[in-house]
């Protein structure tokens, strides 16, 4: 609580966003309401509040308005208030004491043809910001110390190899577990890798040689991760191994445990000789294509954007074209043809090898996912939907591309890490733009086709990425860990019943034996301040820092005043 006596002095910077916010609201009429406020002793409106112009404005006002408190209503607190916050502090004023208000994506985006109402609304939610602010008490970053500089690698594909390569040429200790025999994963059943057509067999033999020699990664396979507790910089891993149990001290986490390509089974004909899928085709190509198959014809969206796999996995055309330039190239003779929907060619070097197997004699037919094609014997028929009409194609070989679909295990690993999966059963990185490498809970992070399919370029580039992230704790030695957090505010209302910690989706929580019983303990660094165990307290002992019930209470009563 601040103290009583204390002045408290709340400057108000409302940001025009250029037209995002001013073109919908009334940006003035904001101003001169915001004034009026309890407590507000300076108010100002900026065209641009995160500009330099902007921050240095914030930083001058609390200086020379003697500034306790700073509101600012402008967009989305995910992307900015970090930067409003940290300007806060080189101007001398704690950064908890700091409360952003977002009247853009919840007001002028969402009014943009009720410029009075959606004015209204931004009044009421400036006054609500305003009534929390006075309530802020200053806060202190929570760090921790990073007692084990080991990172654990899950997944020894292209993806896990690249990052646990990444992270020992750095000095770091790396622990590489896969589940089956062999590093590589999916790589080792493929050919040539588009669109540069280097051979799959070399890269995955250079990777396993540098991996195998180097002396800061050590390799369990046919292996598998059991059980894991602790929080980041401070993990126990237990990894079940050929030789038994290990138990490992462990920094940091890598999820690259990729994908796994769906086997069409009762569809098109499929049994893996006459109708195959592009995997098995790799295979074939490896070994050679019998020069008495003369006319192939792929079939693509085998298995994927349908009712129960409704996502485009992205690199089943380019796995296409690339197959059939290799195919003209072993038999010129050779007549391929795709049936497709639509051809995602991602890239100018995919679509320029997308050009090239035109050139090269490849056929390319849209059909209708309402008419699909037909594979019989010794033909596929399509309704061709540019022509109009029935099209017969001959076809000693039937290729389907099939999407790639979540490891059978994602499930496990998601409840033994206490990380999500989307509603497809990838793994779900924390935001999409801001952090996708990393997941909700610190110290986890993901790379490659475990996130979503991706080729190998981008595979190779996520496993340094997550690589590069993963460093930071483990080259600083410590983490810093925001202050908005769960707190044990009344010690003496907890029960010890244990429901915050059986709702707790971070393991945040723990119930611990105290000379006044017991008690509940909340883990600092790996509590997310997400608040369910605050709602769920029948006894009303924990609270969440910066959202209390006063804070809350005083938000409520500002809107119904």
């Amino acid at each position: 609580m601040p103290d009583k006596r204390e002045n408290i002095r709340i400057g108000v910077f409302i940001c025009h966003c250029g037209s995002n916010i001013a073109g919908y609201l009334d940006v003035e009429e904001l101003e001169a309401f915001a004034k009026t406020l309890p407590n507000v002793a300076f108010v100002v409106r900026n065209l641009y509040t995160c500009s330099e112009g902007g921050i240095n404005e914030i930083k001058n006002a609390i200086d020379e308005q003697n500034l306790n408190r700073v509101v600012v209503a402008s967009c989305t607190p995910r992307t900015h208030e970090p930067l409003f916050r940290s300007s806060c502090a080189e101007a001398g004023l704690n950064p908890y004491l700091f409360e952003m208000v977002n009247i853009r994506d919840q007001c002028s985006w969402v009014h943009m043809r009720e410029r009075e109402k959606g004015t209204s609304k931004a009044k009421d939610l400036i006054r609500m910001g305003v009534a929390k602010a006075a309530l802020l008490e200053p806060q202190e970053p929570i760090i921790s110390e990073v007692h084990a500089a080991r990172a654990l690698v899950i997944g020894g594909g292209i993806a896990g190899m690249t990052a646990s390569i990444a992270l020992g040429d750095r000095g770091y200790e790396v622990v590489l577990v896969e589940k089956e025999e062999r590093l590589g994963g999916m790589l080792n059943r493929l050919n040539m890798l588009g669109p540069t057509m280097t051979d799959a067999g070399d890269m995955v033999k250079e990777k396993i040689e540098t991996i195998t020699d180097h002396p800061n990664i050590t390799v369990f396979t046919r292996a598998t991760v059991t059980d894991v507790d602790g929080f980041i910089g401070n993990y126990e891993v237990d990894i079940e191994t050929k030789s038994g149990n290990e138990k490992v001290d462990i920094g940091v986490i890598i999820v690259a445990t990729g994908g796994r390509l769906f086997v069409p089974e009762g569809l098109y004909g499929y049994d893996g000789r006459r109708v195959i899928t592009q995997l098995e085709v790799e295979e074939v190509l490896g070994r050679g294509l019998d020069p008495a198959v003369k006319n192939i014809v792929m079939i693509q969206c085998v298995g994927s954007r349908n009712e129960e796999r409704p996502y485009c996995a992205r690199i089943c055309c380019q796995t296409a074209v690339k197959n059939a330039i290799l195919i003209t190239e072993q038999n010129p003779d050779a007549k391929v043809s795709i049936l497709y929907r639509d051809m995602q060619m991602y890239g100018v070097e995919n679509e320029e090898m997308f050009r090239d197997s035109k050139v090269k004699g490849v056929r390319f037919i849209k059909y209708d996912p309402a008419r699909p094609p037909r594979v019989e014997e010794g033909k596929v028929s399509v309704f061709h939907s540019l022509l109009g009409r029935e099209m017969d194609l001959l076809a000693d070989l039937v290729v389907l591309s099939t999407p790639v679909v979540p490891q059978e295990d994602a499930d496990v690993t998601s409840k033994i890490l206490t990380v999500p999966v989307d509603e497809n059963g990838f793994f779900l990185e924390g935001h999409v733009k801001l952090r996708p490498l990393d997941f909700a809970t610190d110290g986890v992070f993901l790379c490659g086709s475990a996130r979503f399919p991706a080729n190998i370029r981008e595979t190779v580039a996520q496993g340094l990425g997550a690589a590069s992230r993963a460093s930071i704790p483990l080259s600083k030695g410590f983490v810093v860990v925001e202050p908005i957090i769960s707190v044990l505010a009344d010690e003496d209302a907890c029960r010890g019943c244990g429901l915050c910690v059986a709702l707790c989706p971070y393991s945040a929580l723990e119930v611990r034996d105290t000379e006044k019983g017991r008690k509940v303990h909340v883990i600092d660094v790996s509590c997310k301040g997400c608040g369910v165990c605050a709602a769920t307290c029948y006894q009303h002992a924990l609270s969440i820092n910066s959202f209390t019930d006063q804070q809350i209470n005083a938000q409520i009563a500002a809107f119904l005043n």
